[in-house]
């Protein structure tokens, strides 16, 4: 299977794991990803905030680039998920402002037809595409033993459906089992962790980010999976300010899914990027794989 990928910037910097253990797992899956060639940022969210018609532009010239005989886009991210699939559907939608878009993408010699890529999220790649038997027919290192709470955060599963329940989604949660891991009820795993509402207000922020910690481990999570490099920045970088601001002493890991599914893979962990989060896996993954070793 052949997918246009784009990994966006965060995961050339910060979350730089995600994009070792997507590329990782993508191989062991037969999953052929081909690297959009000089893409360029999705802008995030901001710049929809400044001025639609260029931010439009700036997305739909990553679709414009994907090439004529591939149809499917894979963003890890959700940001740049979102985003790419929002330009399209507005193009299809809306195709007087498709129009201006493709004015705007004239000038650097570029032109998108809306609605011929499909753009996906990784998660729906694997659960959808791959399926159930495949994954658990690749496991050589089951979860058994390890409690996780599913993160999905808020931009993946609405405003546009990714075939999951908006407000309850449950791929991952089947993902998860499918590698033999403990899925703990996690009532908040679509909530918003806040974004960059720590560069605004950090008091309203860091409440956004306790909730979803407190829930997990409410819950007795060993770690949280997430599926976004903003969601997971948030838990893990500022879960020591969390702490100090509140006076809790959080310690959970916060994963990405990809990653778990390297390690139940028995991808070696330094390959998928382990190391690289501040609230260290490794113990807990020791710890609770039943002396197997990670």
């Amino acid at each position: 299977m052949k997918y246009a990928y784009y990994p966006g910037c965060s995961l050339e910097r910060n979350a730089a794991a995600y994009d070792h253990s997507v590329r990782e797992v993508a191989d062991l899956l037969g999953i052929r990803l081909q690297e959009i060639d000089d893409w360029n940022c999705c802008g995030a969210t901001e710049y929809f905030s400044r001025n639609e018609l260029a931010a439009c532009a700036v997305i739909a010239r990553n679709l414009a680039l994907v090439e004529p005989q591939t149809d499917q886009l894979v963003a890890p991210c959700a940001a740049c998920y979102l985003n790419l699939i929002k330009t399209d559907k507005l193009m299809v939608d809306h195709p007087e402002f498709g129009k201006e878009v493709n004015q705007c993408l004239a000038a650097g010699g570029l032109k998108y037809e809306p609605g011929r890529v499909t753009v996906r999220h990784m998660l729906d790649v694997i659960v959808d595409d791959i399926g159930e038997t495949a994954v658990r027919d690749k496991v050589v290192r089951p979860l058994a033993g390890l409690r996780v709470a599913p993160y999905y955060g808020c931009q993946v599963v609405r405003p546009i459906s990714n075939n999951d329940n908006p407000e309850y989604p449950m791929k991952m949660d089947h993902l998860l089992k499918w590698l033999g891991a403990e899925v703990v009820d996690y009532p908040v795993k679509a909530h918003c962790c806040g974004g960059h509402m720590t560069q605004i207000s950090e008091p309203q922020a860091f409440e956004l980010i306790r909730r979803l910690l407190q829930n997990a481990q409410d819950y007795v999570a060993d770690m949280i999976v997430c599926m976004c490099p903003m969601c997971q920045l948030n838990l893990d970088g500022y879960q020591s300010r969390v702490n100090g601001f509140f006076g809790t002493e959080f310690k959970l890991p916060i994963m990405y899914f990809t990653q778990m599914l390297g390690i139940a893979f028995g991808i070696d962990p330094q390959k998928l990027g382990f190391g690289k989060e501040i609230v260290t896996a490794m113990p807990v993954l020791e710890a609770k794989l039943g002396g197997q070793p990670v």
